[in-house]
């Protein structure tokens, strides 16, 4: 038989397990989702027709959205867990630049 505070405990390092696997799952969300706007950017980069252009500049920024929401989602995670402190996150997951914003996008070239 399991005792009260066995009991207790078996739950509070389940909690404790879910907690890093969800933050594990918001960090790879984050990953995917800067993974799909840095390869939007580079085709667009590489892009020479105007509508391929037009069309590749609201997938990129679309991208850009998600990874953003992303990034808060991990923000968010991380805040529920105890971690304060995001320079990490800033560090290991610098935000897309905004296509206005991005030192060569391509608008300069032929």
């Amino acid at each position: 038989m399991v005792s009260r505070g066995e009991g207790l405990r078996r739950i509070e390092e389940e909690i404790v397990a879910e907690k890093a696997a969800a933050l594990g799952r918001a960090g790879e969300r984050l990953e995917e989702a800067l993974r799909e706007a840095a390869e939007r950017g580079a085709c667009y980069d590489a892009a020479r027709h105007p509508g391929d252009r037009e069309r590749l500049a609201r997938e990129y920024e679309e991208a850009c959205q998600r990874a953003a929401r992303a990034r808060l989602a991990l923000l968010i995670q991380r805040e529920a867990v105890g971690l304060r402190h995001h320079r990490d996150v800033d560090r290991l997951f610098p935000e897309p630049i905004p296509l206005a914003r991005r030192p060569t996008n391509g608008a300069a070239r032929g």
